[in-house]
C-alpha cells in the first residue's frame, strides 16, 4: 500500500424527509446567500424544490435560482452561474439533483472566486484550492458527486468532456434521501447503478500491490449492487434497496476504497468522448465501455481480473488456466448490465463507427493530453481505437 492522505469531512444527514433540514446545514456552514441550482421538471413537479426553499426561508436564508442543467452538464451554464453569483453576492452553492447539477455546481463555486477562466481547472489539471461553499439534496444514486473532490464538466467548444478534482469542491453537506429516488424511472436507476460500478472497477484496477483491504471494500460494494439492483428494478418503491445503493454510490467514490492504490479511470476517459458527443448517458455509455476496456487490457494481470470474477462474480477460479475464470468474470458483468437494462454495444448507444478515429484523438489528445491514456494500462491512440471497435 502507497503512503496517502485522505480528508473527507462532508457532513451526511440521510433518510426520509431529510431534505426539510436544508436550511439548518446552509445556515451551519455559514451560508447567508445562496445559489440554488438545480436541472429540469422534476424537481419543480415533485415538490422538492419548494421544500429546500420553504426551509431557506425558515431560516432567513436570501436565495437566487438557477435551472437548466442537462446530463452531461455544459459550460455555457456554468459562466452563467459565475456572472450570477458574482452579481448577487453569493456565499454558498446548493445543487438540488443528481450528479450533473452538482458537477455543475462544483464548477460554478471554483469559477466563483477564480480570476481566470474556470475550465482552467478542467483543461490544465489545476487542483482546485479555492471555491465558494457547496451543499447537496440528492435526487439520483449514481456519480457519488455528493461526497467527492470532482467534477466534470462538457466544453461546448470542442465538446470535451474534463474533470476538475480539488478537497475545496468537497460538498459541506450532502442531503441524502433515498425516497427521492423511487420515482426515477428504471433505465435511470440502472444508469446509476452502472457508474457506481464502474467507479468501484476503477479503483480495482491497479498496480498497486499489498492493498487487500481496499480490495475487499470494493468486492463488497459490488456485491451489494449485484444484490440490490435486481431488486430495484423489479421493485421501484422498496426504499431499503434505494438505502444501500444510494449509500454505496457515495462510498464508491468519495475515495474511501482509492486511497494507498494506483487507480485507472480508461473507461470514464474513453466513455466521456461518447457522451460528449452523442450525449448518451454516462452510465449506459460505461456499460458498453467496460466490458471492452477489460477485454483489450486482460493479460496486464490476469490474476487481478481473475480474483474480482471468483470473489464478486462467484466464477469457478482455474488455476491452470486463470485467463479462463477472468473472462467469465468479465462476461457475467457484461450480462448483469444487460439484465437490468443497460445497453452492449455502439448501436445501441448510437454511436458511429466513423466517429472512432475522432474519438480515441480527443481521448488522448483533447484539453491538453500528451497522448495517453490510463493508470492501469498505457494506451495510446491506436489502443483506444481498438477498443472501440470491441464496442461495434
Amino acid at each position: 500500500m502507497d503512503n496517502f492522505v485522505f480528508y473527507a469531512p462532508t457532513l451526511f444527514s440521510f433518510g426520509k424527509d431529510t431534505e426539510k433540514d436544508t436550511g439548518k446545514y446552509v445556515k451551519q456552514f455559514g451560508g447567508k446567500r445562496v445559489l440554488i441550482h438545480f436541472g429540469g421538471g422534476s424537481v419543480i413537479k415533485s415538490g422538492l424544490l419548494n421544500r429546500v426553499k420553504k426551509s431557506l426561508d425558515e431560516y432567513g436564508i436570501y436565495y437566487v435560482e438557477l435551472g437548466g442543467v442537462r446530463p452531461n452538464p455544459r459550460s455555457s451554464l456554468v459562466y452563467d452561474g459565475i456572472e450570477l453569483c458574482r452579481k448577487e453576492n453569493i456565499d454558498f452553492v446548493l445543487a438540488v439533483g443528481g450528479g450533473s447539477s452538482i458537477d455543475s455546481a462544483k464548477a460554478i463555486a471554483a469559477g466563483a472566486v477564480y480570476e481566470g477562466d474556470f475550465w482552467d481547472f478542467y483543461e490544465k489539471g489545476i487542483e482546485v484550492q479555492h471555491a465558494l461553499p457547496i451543499g447537496t439534496v440528492l435526487t439520483i444514486s449514481a456519480a457519488g458527486s455528493e461526497g467527492s473532490p470532482d467534477s466534470v464538466i462538457t466544453k461546448e467548444e470542442g465538446m470535451f468532456k474534463r474533470g476538475a478534482s480539488g478537497d475545496a469542491i468537497r460538498p459541506k453537506f450532502s442531503i441524502l434521501n433515498p425516497a427521492l429516488t423511487q420515482t426515477l424511472p428504471a433505465y435511470q436507476t440502472a444508469c446509476g447503478i452502472t457508474d457506481i460500478m464502474a467507479h468501484l472497477y476503477e479503483r480495482y484496477l491497479t498496480n498497486t500491490t499489498e492493498v487487500e483491504t481496499t480490495d475487499r471494500m470494493i468486492e463488497a460494494l459490488l456485491l451489494a449492487m449485484i444484490h440490490e439492483g435486481p431488486r430495484v428494478i423489479a421493485d421501484p418503491d422498496n426504499y431499503q434497496a434505494r438505502a444501500n445503493i444510494m449509500w454505496a454510490g457515495m462510498q464508491a467514490h468519495n475515495n474511501s476504497c482509492g486511497v494507498g492504490r494506483s487507480q485507472d479511470w480508461t473507461s470514464h476517459d474513453i466513455e466521456h468522448e461518447l457522451s460528449a458527443l452523442y450525449d448518451c448517458t454516462h452510465g449506459a455509455g460505461l456499460a458498453v465501455v467496460m466490458p471492452a476496456v477489460f477485454t483489450y487490457n486482460l493479460k496486464h494481470d490476469v490474476m487481478r481480473f481473475a480474483k474480482i470474477a471468483h470473489r464478486v462474480w462467484g466464477c469457478h477460479m482455474d488455476f491452470e488456466n486463470p485467463e479462463r475464470t477472468a473472462k467469465d468474470g468479465i462476461k457475467a458483468l457484461s450480462n448483469f448490465l444487460e439484465s437490468i437494462g443497460m445497453p452492449k454495444n455502439f448501436a445501441q448507444l448510437g454511436a458511429k463507427q466513423e466517429d472512432i478515429e475522432h474519438m480515441a484523438h480527443s481521448a488522448c489528445f483533447g484539453a491538453g493530453r500528451n497522448g495517453t491514456i490510463g493508470g492501469f494500462v498505457s494506451l495510446n491512440q491506436k489502443d483506444v481505437e481498438n477498443i472501440y471497435k470491441l464496442m461495434i
